[in-house]
């Protein structure tokens, strides 16, 4: 399929409308981000969401929703960052973060999330983190 034409895209701003994006420019900015910063609504699920029910199973892990969000873009920024000092143009790369799964037994585990920096709707630059198989 390489070199195909593109059928259909789909905007941004259909997938944060839809929830297919979870836009978390605020808290990304704090984070050192420069840019619009959206998760997948996947990274939500596995790498940020923390429920009650979670806190009353796993009583000893101290969690929260803020706390996971945080540590995803912190080293997502981190990255971003690295490669701007690097000098190299890259517009996806790879980094890691340490996750406490929601199932399970709470042990922690390092994850890998894929950082891709290109060009919005209207041509602007956007990040988003997303696992490292989505596209």
């Amino acid at each position: 399929m390489d070199g195909a034409p593109i059928v259909q895209r789909y905007p941004r701003t259909n997938a944060l409308r839809d929830g297919t994006l979870v836009d978390v420019t605020e808290t990304g900015r704090e984070a050192g981000f420069k840019v619009p910063v959206a998760i997948t609504a996947a990274v939500q699920d596995q790498c940020v969401r923390w429920t009650e029910e979670d806190a009353r199973r796993k009583p000893r892990i101290h969690q929260d929703e803020d706390g996971r969000l945080w540590d995803v873009l912190w080293m997502g920024a981190c990255r971003s960052r690295e490669i701007a000092r690097s000098g190299r143009h890259a517009s996806t790369a790879l980094f890691q973060v340490i996750v406490v799964p929601r199932p399970g037994h709470g042990r922690q585990r390092l994850r890998t999330l894929k950082l891709f920096i290109g060009p919005g709707d209207a041509g602007e630059t956007v990040a988003t983190i997303m696992l490292p198989d989505d596209s």
